[in-house]
Order: structure tokens, then sequence, then C-alpha cells
């Protein structure tokens, strides 16, 4: 017998369960199989590995240590010289090479990717986003904004020309190097002003032509994240209007290209990955589209950022709830295991609906992304599911894995577990690339713009949701014509679609006993503030065994 096993044993007579390590993260979850269940044999090995990889002693130990070995900022040298240089510790480094050997930052823009599910690109590289997320998210931060950054770059075709090969490169090079020197780059963003915040327009980051293509720019950017990133996308006012900028960290010959960090962010979580301020002046970029154009381009790169954004929460609240079930299958209370007490049961039950819709309503996005440019229905739930999958996934999130957190007890409060990075973690999706009213106000924006998209959707989910369609669809041009009247009633509007969206994918998947406990909960139950309201009249054993199965 091992001292492992000896160990175990020991707690077992404690009453303390195993820890949820060493459990395949793919193969335990019955609905990413089932997501997943027409991708090619390889690409279903490939993350049958990934999830036996995520929740491994070594991948869990690499996540801790890069969250507790903050990012270090040096501003300056020995000699009093500027450096502007952020320091990761080793793990770190461990998972951006181990993701970005994947293709988290590029599979998608990547002929040579998955050729043989190319036309699944985004689905497929869903899955292996979803499933890292249940290890470590902080990372995920410069891969989700290198991924999104060739949909800005695509403005420019002699930019995207000489970096688009350095983005699809999977050997990961953190050297502090000019870009065009290095094995692969990664990409940051710097949109976020002091004054403006969300409000975009106010920046005053200005930028003034020096030749064809090429600008110099001066200003301070409030949020720039990923600061060791190669290059950054960032918005300046130009003579003609508000354009969309490239801007490397180093010249070619090396030298710094006039941004200077100021500090580093010392946030609630996400605190493996660096967010900076910075200051600039005398720093040249490379104009990605009009000169007055630069808010549309750089939107298109924000919604690939919000697919993450939801993706990331649906695998955070996966891994969170996944830890807690496990936990009360292996600790006795009151004479019963404590999965087996009715009221634990139903709390469990209860949050498993909500992570299961999440996570449908995620690659749901992901499959419409993937047939939008040949498919008018499904270029319609992209545009108008983008913000509102963001709005619900990252917004349920905290308080989801705070819940699950409660179902550990004491030991779930406590750092050396992954909830507690996940419940850390959580917030920032909701804030990042626009914050719940953003989203709300951009779902009123494709309303007042196009409301026959939002017809095309109903329709879709009409169908899906069976005899419940027509009296949802109902609800749902309810809330239409209130918002019509009233853009303060917004939220109302997001909230009822996503809940309708998400049971109508869990009806399509054929997850006929948990679609409908979830409507009729969610749609159709009054006022719910905590989780744990199931009646009787649902099986919350069934709901908990079949979206998390027992350990064979």
């Amino acid at each position: 017998m091992t001292s492992a096993n000896r160990t175990d044993e020991k707690l077992a007579e404690l009453n303390q369960p195993s820890l949820w390590s060493g459990i395949n993260a793919y193969r335990s979850d019955p609905l990413i199989v089932d997501l997943t269940a027409a991708l090619p044999r390889g690409i279903r090995e490939d993350l049958e590995n990934m999830g036996r990889y995520v929740t491994s002693p070594e991948a869990q130990e690499l996540a801790r240590m890069a969250n507790q070995g903050a990012p270090q900022l040096r501003t300056h040298g020995p000699r009093g010289e500027r450096l502007d240089v952020v320091e990761f510790h080793p793990a770190w480094h461990a998972l951006m090479r181990r993701s970005m050997s994947v293709g988290l930052h590029s599979s998608v823009w990547d002929p040579q990717a998955d050729a043989d599910a190319k036309d699944e690109a985004h689905k497929v590289r869903a899955a292996r986003f979803y499933l890292t997320a249940q290890l470590e998210s902080g990372h995920l931060c410069p891969l989700t904004m290198t991924s999104a950054s060739v949909a800005a770059l695509s403005a420019s075709p002699a930019v995207q020309k000489d970096w688009a090969p350095k983005i699809l490169s999977r050997k990961y090079d953190s050297s502090n190097k000019p870009a065009m020197q290095k094995s692969a780059v990664t990409i940051g963003m710097g949109m976020t002003e002091k004054q403006g915040g969300t409000d975009v327009r106010a920046n005053r980051s200005a930028a003034e032509k020096v030749s064809e293509g090429i600008y110099r720019l001066s200003g301070h950017k409030w949020f720039m994240s990923a600061p060791m990133s190669d290059a950054f996308i960032m918005l300046a006012q130009t003579k003609e209007g508000m354009g969309c900028f490239l801007v490397p960290r180093l010249l070619e010959d090396g030298s710094a290209n006039g941004l200077q960090f100021q500090r580093l962010k010392d946030k609630v979580g996400n605190r493996s990955n660096a967010s900076s301020e910075v200051e600039f002046s005398d720093t040249f970029g490379f104009l990605l589209g009009g000169p007055d154009a630069g808010i549309r381009t750089i939107l298109d790169m924000v919604t690939l950022t919000r697919l993450d954004c939801a993706l990331a929460s649906s695998g955070m609240m996966r891994a969170s709830l996944a830890e807690a079930v496990h936990h009360t299958r292996g600790r006795s209370v009151f004479g019963k295991m404590l999965v087996n007490q009715p009221i634990m049961t139903r709390v469990l039950a209860d949050m498993a609906l909500d992570v299961a819709a999440a996570t449908a309503l995620s690659f749901r996005l992901a499959d419409a992304f993937d047939k939008a440019r040949g498919n008018a229905e499904q270029a319609a739930y992209a545009r108008v599911m983008t913000p509102v999958a963001k709005y619900w996934c990252c917004k349920i999130a905290p308080a989801l894995i705070y819940e699950a957190m409660e179902c550990i007890g004491g030991n779930g409060y406590i750092e050396e577990r992954p909830i507690a990075r996940h419940y850390r973690e959580a917030p920032v999706n909701a804030i990042w690339e626009g914050s719940g009213n953003v989203m709300a106000l951009d779902v009123l924006r494709v309303l007042n713009r196009g409301k026959d998209l939002f017809e095309t959707v109903f329709a879709g989910l009409a169908r899906d949701l069976g005899p419940a369609g027509k009296k949802t669809i109902d609800v749902l041009r309810a809330a239409i014509a209130l918002c019509e009247q009233d853009e303060g009633a917004a939220r109302l509007l997001v909230e009822q679609l996503a809940l309708a969206a998400g049971a109508a994918e869990l009806y399509r998947l054929g997850a006929g006993r948990i679609a409908d406990a979830f409507i009729e909960t969610r749609l159709a139950g009054g006022w719910r503030s905590t989780y744990g309201m199931l009646d009787s009249r649902f099986d919350a054993s069934y709901i908990v065994d079949l979206l998390y199965p027992p350990a064979a």
C-alpha cells in the first residue's frame, strides 16, 4: 500500500473526502461528451487527454503556484534605466506553453489546425478552452486576446501578413525581444481610460499620422492587460475620429516603443495574470482599418472575447460544482452521506441546472460562430446572443461558485482548494469586455437597428423549445415591447432570453427532463435569490447523478 493510499484511508476515518483530483474532467461530464460526440475521434481523444491533465495534481500545482507567485513589475534597472518588464512565476510560463501548444491562441485561424473539423473550429476550441478554464483562467486572458486580435488585424492586410505567422505559431516564446525575432507572439489590449471606462468615445489618447498606415501615439491607458504581450490593440483619436492601432511593445532594434508601465493593478482575482496602468508618448502604431473606424474595427475582436468570457465562466462553474458534488459524496453527516440529505441534494441539483444551461448556451454560441458566414439564422443568433450569453453565464458564476463553496463548508473556504481560485476569478468575466449594463445596451442596440434578427432567433428557439415554445416567445416579445418604452427594462429581456435559449439548447440536445426542470423553475418560477428551491416534482438525485455521474 502506498503512502497516498494510507493517507486516504486515514482521512476517510476522519470523515474527510479525497480531493477532486485525478478525475477526468472531460469523461466525467456527460454534457460536454454529448456536445462533442460528432467531432472526429482524434479530437475527442485529445479532449480526453486534456480532461485528464487539468485535474492532475501536477497541473493543479502549477495553477496554485501561478496564482500565489503574483507577477512583479520592474520599471527600472540597476543604472536607473527604464526596463518596463513584468516577471512571472515559472508556473505561469508552463501553463502558457501548454495552452499555446494546443492552439488556444490561434486554432480558429489556422487552416492546418484540426483539418478534419475545419468547419467546427470555434466549437473544437471552445471545448479545449472550457476544459482549461477548469484548471486556471488567468493565463487564458492573453490567449483570448491573441486569438481575437486576428479579427482586428484583418482590417489591415499588410499588417496581418507580417503578424499572422507569429500568432499562428504554437512555440511559446517569453523572451524580451522584438516580435519578428521571436518564434511566437501574444497580443494584448488597451482600451480603457480613466475618464471614459466603457465609454471609449471619451478616450483622449491621441494619434498623429507619420506616414501611410503608421501613427505616433501618446496618452494613457487605465487598464492594459497582459503587459508582456508583444503588441497591443489600442484605440486613439486621429484627426478624422477614433482609430484602432496595433502597437508593438518593442521596436525592431529592440528599444522600447515609448510604453512606460506605471503600476500593476492589485486585483481581487485574476492574480496569475498582470494588468497594468501605462503611459506612452512617441509610441508608434500601425493603423488597422480607417482612421475613423476604430470602434467598428475593435468590436470584431471584442465579440470573440465575449464568447471566451462565457466559456470560461461555464468551465469554472462546472469545476466548482463537480468539486462540491465529489465532496458531498464522500462526507457523512447526521447518519447519511451528505449528498443524500434531501435539502443538500436539491441545492446541488438546482445549481446543476444552471451549469448545464450555461454550458449548452456557450457551446451553442460557438456553433453559431462556425456557421454564421453562410447561414442567416446562425448569423442572427451570433449577433443577438453573444451579449446575452456573456451577460448571463458570467453574471451567475460568482453566486453559484460561492454556493458550491458553502456545500463544502469551512474546508471550501481555504486557499488550498481550486474552488477558492475559481471564486476569486469569477467576477472578472462579468466586468471584462463589457459589464452587465453594457451587454444589455448592446442587445437594445441590435433591437433598434434590426428587430428582424430577434424574430429569426425566436423562430429557432420556438422550434427547439417544443410545446413550451409559443408561450415562451410571447413572453420574450412582451419584454421587447417593454424595452421599446423603457430602456431601464433591458436586463429583464436579456435574462429571459438567456433562460429561454439555454432551455432550448438543452431540449435540442435531448436532455428533456433537465430542460423541463430548468424552464419550469426559471422562466415559469417566482423570484429566487438562492439555490435549493426545486420542489418535489423534480427528481433532484436523478439530476445530480445524470450530470455528475458517481465515479465507477
